[in-house]
């Protein structure tokens, strides 16, 4: 037999006669694996879970006209989108506003596009449907409170054109309300139509003030944009949304923060818990290990028993760790952020060598007492 694997034979036998203590300890390193593999995975992932988690607050872009312009193009638009990476655009929603009749009462009207502005403002609730055809209109809570609207009631827009003197050119067109919005903002008093209906009702065409853009991503790449995009394209100004920005900064950068300090505190209790448990098991074997001493045996023969023992543990547990940490982490991400994670299997060897690590580590006062048994003390009894 090699002498390999009689060391090998030699280590697991130790190990299962004294099976109790080592599955305290490999308890230990499991639990500690685990923990650091799913905290580590939720580390990476949390940026993406609560990007998307703050995009339902909103737009954190927007594109303003440039300077001394009043409007600016779906053109310009589109060459300001140009300079963010399409991954990262979750959507963005062109926005035109005019003052419009309504049974003779000023209102203001929003074109927009329906779909853009369901991607960037999620947040809205709307009793009813969107609008997806043209001569359909969503109204604001509070306008379907002067008018008495309800989702299929019809509605009159009234648009003056042009005033001059007695004369007044107007254009009216008819609008079937689909849904009532309710935001508990300004949102509810205004009317959105869409910007074709906004265009025939106007005769201006092509004309937007605002675009409000919901982008994923960190605000280092958000700044990024914000200059490439204010250098290459001077017919917009664009603008950030602090309040969401620096909210999402803050809030991930102190949970990143709490998970590696919960990870350094597990693997440090891991470390205590397996120290622990080697000297007792260096306690019990004084004898075995003074009888060997006084045959001839080395300190290094028995450093290297001891720390094959740990690292063993450290290895298998490191593994089993790192499956159960997935778990662990696939059940937060699913029950906080009600999504569901990817596994990273560069994270197994992390997770086991970090393993194998603390428990060397843990290993070392322990082996270092077993190396100081004094043989002629032991045998005697003392």
């Amino acid at each position: 037999m090699s002498k390999r694997k009689m060391f090998f034979r030699m280590i697991t036998a130790s190990l299962i006669r004294r099976r109790s203590r080592m599955l305290v300890a490999m308890l230990a390193i499991v639990v500690g694996a685990a923990i650091l593999s799913g905290l580590v995975t939720i580390y990476y992932d949390v940026p993406r879970q609560m990007g998307a988690q703050f995009r339902s607050y909103g737009a954190n872009m927007l594109f303003m006209a440039g300077q001394g312009q009043s409007s600016f193009t779906m053109e310009d638009v589109d060459k300001g989108l140009s300079h963010i990476d399409s991954g990262n655009l979750v959507g963005v929603a062109p926005y035109r506003y005019e003052s419009v009749l309504i049974n003779e009462k000023p209102t203001i009207a929003a074109g927009t596009d329906m779909a853009g502005a369901k991607s960037t403002s999620p947040y809205w609730f709307v009793s009813g449907e969107w609008p997806d055809e043209s001569g359909e209109v969503l109204i604001g809570k509070k306008v379907a409170s002067t008018f008495k609207l309800v989702a299929g009631s019809e509605m009159s827009v009234r648009y003056i054109l042009e005033a001059s003197g007695d004369e007044v050119e107007d254009a009216t067109m008819d609008f079937t309300v689909t849904g009532v919005l309710d935001t508990g903002g300004a949102e509810e008093e205004y009317i959105f139509i869409s910007l074709s209906d906004m265009e025939a009702l106007t005769r201006k065409e092509n004309a937007i003030d605002l675009a409000e853009l919901s982008v994923s991503a960190s605000q280092a790449e958000l700044e990024s944009y914000v200059k490439d995009i204010g250098d290459h394209v001077p017919e917009i100004t664009p603008r950030l949304v602090k309040r969401v920005t620096q909210s999402e900064t803050t809030v991930l950068s102190k949970l990143q923060a709490l998970v590696l300090l919960v990870t350094v505190i597990v693997l440090a209790l891991t470390m205590i818990c397996v120290s622990t448990t080697m000297m007792a098991v260096v306690s019990e074997r004084r004898r075995e290990i003074g009888l060997r001493k006084a045959l001839g045996a080395s300190d290094g023969s028995i450093i290297a028993e001891f720390m094959g023992e740990g690292l063993l543990l450290g290895g298998v547990g490191g593994l089993l760790g790192s499956g159960l940490g997935f778990v662990f982490a696939q059940g937060i991400s699913v029950n906080v952020f009600n999504s569901s994670i990817s596994f990273q299997p560069l994270l197994v060897p992390v997770t086991v060598i970090v393993s194998i690590l603390v428990t060397g580590l843990a290993c070392l006062q322990p082996v270092r007492s077993a190396t100081d048994v004094d043989p002629a003390l032991v045998l005697k009894g003392e």
